[in-house]
C-alpha cells in the first residue's frame, strides 16, 4: 500500500533543500575572500546596507492596507507548514483497509462491527467493544469484552481465539495483532430506600 502523499513529501523536501542550498552558497561565497572574483550579475550586499530602506520602510508602514497584509503573510507562512508538519504524523487510523484482490477495500468501521457483533452473540459475553487500527501491513485489534455476571474469562477466550484466527485468514496480507481487555458485569443489587 504505497502512501499518496510520498511524491510531494519528497518534492517538498527538495524544493527546501534547493532554496537552503542556494541561499547558503550565496550567503558563503559573497562573504567570503573570493566574492572579488564573482561575475557582476552575483547580487552582492553592502557592508552596511538593509534589505529595505529604512524611508521607504516608514512609507509602506503608514499605508492602510500594510498590517493587515503583514499579519496575514506572517501567519499563512507560520500556519501552513506547521499543519503539513501535523499532517505527517502517523494517526494509527485509516478508513479503509486494501485487500488482496484487485480495486477492493474494507471499511475498517465495518470490520468492528462484524467483530462486535459475533462477540455478542457468543455465550456469555454481555456486550463488546471493538476498536481497529491500521499501520502498513499490519492491523491492531483492541477488544474490550464484558462478561455476564457469572462467567469466567477462561469460557470465552476458546471463542476468541477462533474468531481472531478467523479474522487473521480472512484479512491474508496483514498481521493481526489482537489485545483483549476482559471485565466483568456485577450482579445488581436492589435499592432501597
Amino acid at each position: 500500500m504505497p502512501q499518496p502523499r510520498m511524491p510531494l513529501n519528497r518534492t517538498s523536501l527538495a524544493v527546501v533543500g534547493l532554496v537552503f542550498l542556494v541561499g547558503g552558497c550565496w550567503l558563503a561565497v559573497t562573504h567570503a575572500s573570493w566574492a572579488p572574483q564573482l561575475p557582476t550579475w552575483w547580487p552582492t550586499p553592502g557592508t552596511h546596507s538593509t534589505i529595505v530602506d529604512a524611508g521607504r520602510l516608514a512609507e509602506v508602514r503608514s499605508e492602510g492596507w500594510w498590517t493587515p497584509t503583514a499579519m496575514a503573510g506572517t501567519i499563512t507562512l507560520t500556519v501552513l507548514p506547521a499543519l503539513w508538519c501535523l499532517h505527517q504524523l502517523p494517526s494509527g487510523f485509516h478508513s479503509r483497509t486494501a485487500l488482496p484482490a484487485p480495486d477492493s477495500s474494507l471499511r475498517t468501521r465495518a470490520l468492528e462491527d462484524a467483530m462486535t457483533e459475533q462477540l455478542v452473540a457468543l455465550g456469555g459475553v454481555a456486550r463488546c467493544r471493538t476498536r481497529v487500527l491500521t499501520r502498513s501491513r499490519r492491523l491492531h485489534v483492541r477488544l474490550h469484552v464484558w462478561l455476564q455476571p457469572d462467567v469466567t474469562p477462561a469460557e470465552v477466550l476458546p471463542a476468541l481465539t477462533t474468531l481472531a484466527a478467523h479474522t487473521q485468514t480472512a484479512l491474508t496480507p496483514y498481521r493481526v495483532h489482537t489485545h483483549v481487555r476482559f471485565s466483568t458485569r456485577a450482579h445488581r443489587r436492589p435499592q432501597l430506600r
